[in-house]
């Protein structure tokens, strides 16, 4: 009997970002000093999904956490919050928003320390939403896109100008930290990240 050799379709993987070596991301995630806290609820189906940009926004902010789930019992989603939703807002996308830019809706006159986001796609995030009270509680941001979404090209919206998990967060912490530049080098990094993957889809090869 003679031993089977390892099947070719096993890649080694990257500890740190999850994908397959040859794609590895890491080298082009800048970090971030971000002041205000970020924290990303993950549906369970974007965790393996290799167009991801939550993967991006974890790498590249100092300050990030990223928890994968879409039913949280209220006790561990409150000791995520560190036990007290007066610090945290929640960054959730509208079909309307007033004006442009960043809308507050029942928010506290202080910026938040924590912003949780929901990383899903539309549906599967509303779900999230109305599955966890405790979110509905926290006070709300809503993102206008102010640009384009850079997304289009490698990922389909519900809408042309939605815009992924990174996108929206770094326009909300700009906002919010009122440092339109500080998270330039991130998106930067996504256009690039963005580009290799329409690139290897226009040659056939989907992101692994």
């Amino acid at each position: 009997m003679t031993d089977t050799p390892p099947s070719s379709t096993r890649r080694a993987r990257c500890e740190r970002c999850g994908l397959p070596a040859r794609t590895c991301v890491c080298a082009l995630v800048p970090r971030v000093d971000n002041m205000v806290e970020v924290l990303v609820l993950q549906h369970p189906d974007e965790a393996g999904e290799a167009k991801n940009s939550a993967r991006l926004l974890r790498l590249g902010l100092v300050r990030c956490r990223a928890v994968v789930g879409e039913f949280f019992e209220p006790a561990a989603l409150l000791a995520l919050l560190d036990g007290d939703v007066s610090g945290s807002a929640l960054l959730y996308p509208a079909d309307t928003a007033a004006g442009t830019g960043l809308t507050q809706i029942f928010a506290p006159p202080a910026p938040p320390a924590r912003l949780v986001v929901l990383d899903g796609t539309w549906r599967k995030s509303l779900r999230m939403l109305h599955a966890n009270p405790l979110l509905q509680s926290l006070p709300r941001w809503v993102i206008e896109p102010p640009a384009p979404a850079r997304y289009a090209a490698l990922r389909k919206a519900r809408r042309p100008a939605q815009l992924s998990t990174l996108e929206a967060a770094c326009a909300a912490l700009a906002r919010i930290e009122d440092a339109p530049g500080r998270y330039a080098p991130l998106l930067a990094a996504f256009d690039r990240f963005v580009a290799d993957g329409a690139s290897r889809a226009s040659r056939g090869r989907g992101p692994e």
